[in-house]
């Protein structure tokens, strides 16, 4: 029986703006997206979400919160994620591209500017009209 993956995204906020990459190489190809990938096995949703970061922008970034979920459906490609949302703050670091297969460029934007098109399960987030600098928060350590 087929089931949904676990993507993971991480709204990393600095200054009032958030961080996006233009997608590129995989589904959703030039479409903008938060830093994120793939939950593995046994990881937890912390360690996902600053190894993502890492890999993918060298930024650091501080205490990670629960922002939100979406089921996300992609029916040309035949994948179904269940794509779960965090907020951290930056901490260091200035955003680069370590993964040029996967990503064309990192910048900081607004949340109410967000560059076009965007990636489906970013789009799935906006429509819950959830806001992460507006949001209650609640930190991963509450889930513990």
């Amino acid at each position: 029986m087929e089931r949904p993956s676990v993507g993971l995204a991480v709204i990393v906020r600095k200054e009032g703006k958030v961080l996006v990459g233009r997608r590129y190489g995989a589904h959703g190809a030039e479409t903008w997206s938060f830093p994120g990938g793939h939950l593995e096995w046994f990881e937890s949703l912390e360690a996902c979400g600053r190894r993502e970061v890492d890999e993918e922008t060298g930024v650091m970034v501080g205490a990670m919160a629960y922002a939100g979920l979406t089921n996300d459906l992609f029916a040309e490609e035949q994948k179904h994620y269940i794509t779960i949302f965090l907020v951290a703050d930056w901490v260091s670091g200035v955003p680069i591209v370590r993964e040029p297969d996967k990503c064309r460029e990192w910048r900081w934007a607004a949340w109410n500017d967000l560059p076009k098109p965007l990636f489906p399960p970013v789009e799935n987030f906006l429509r819950q009209k959830l806001d992460p600098f507006s949001s209650p928060v609640h930190f991963l350590k509450d889930f513990s």
